[in-house]
């Protein structure tokens, strides 16, 4: 895959505050997008519309707070990225760490802070890309008892609107888990969640073939089809280095 370039957005209801940080941003080289909002209800459109990798927040905000704005990412369904603080308020660390925080910069920040910060966000992403904390061995209840998988060996999971389908290259398992239990469970990795009834193993993708709707179908071992929304297929386009 491609270095890992962030999708960087910034909320700060001060506008000289955010021009200061998008220059600091963009002398990093490690960012590939870097959109600025004013609001927190800014933000959450953003995210309604596309993925980002890094959210630098404000905390003090007229509209809602930062620690507001990072539990109303939950709430709403979004797509959370991971969440750095930036704020002339070094009271809230705690909190900010409470929230899913994975750092916490003072203003006023200057390049190596903001620097260290990106390098931080994107060791973790690429921890998570390369499978860190896999299980050796996924237990998978079905009707027969529990079958013992190892996650590699799983190409695909597909809600058919009662339960869940697991599959192998020559195999399947109904099971109750849920798709969002399996994403848990499955979190890194080459494993992607491309479609509200599927998931996906990349690295058994053989063939993604685009569709009217901007989206995918992809053939994973032994010719099986999986549906890749519109959404998905932009991250894995990103993700794979596809123009």
């Amino acid at each position: 895959m491609k270095p890992l370039l962030l999708r960087v957005l910034v909320c700060d209801d001060e506008m000289m505050a955010r021009k200061r940080i998008l220059r600091l941003l963009g002398e990093t080289g490690l960012t590939e997008v870097v959109t600025e909002c004013q609001s927190g209800a800014e933000v959450l459109a953003r995210l309604a519309e596309g993925e980002y990798d890094v959210a630098i927040l404000d905390i003090d905000m007229p509209d809602m707070s930062g620690l507001e704005l990072t539990g109303k990412m939950q709430e709403v369904g979004v797509e959370q990225p991971y969440v750095v603080f930036l704020t002339a308020h070094p009271e809230h660390a705690v909190q900010a760490f409470d929230v899913g925080a994975i750092d916490y910069m003072m203003k006023p920040v200057d390049g190596p802070r903001v620097e260290k910060a990106l390098a931080r966000a994107t060791k973790v992403l690429e921890e998570v890309r390369a499978g860190a904390g896999l299980p050796a061995k996924l237990a998978v209840p079905t009707k027969n008892g529990v079958v013992l998988l190892a996650p590699q060996d799983v190409t695909h999971a597909v809600f058919d609107g009662a339960l869940v389908t697991i599959h192998t290259r020559d195999r399947h398992y109904l099971t109750d888990f849920t798709l969002a239990d399996l994403e848990a469970k499955l979190t890194g990795g080459p494993f992607e969640r491309v479609h509200r009834r599927s998931l996906l193993n990349l690295e058994a993708t053989e063939r993604l073939e685009p569709v009217a709707s901007g989206g995918y179908t992809a053939f994973v071992a032994g010719g099986k089809p999986v549906d890749v929304s519109r959404q998905a297929a932009r991250k894995l386009r990103r993700w794979l280095g596809i123009t």
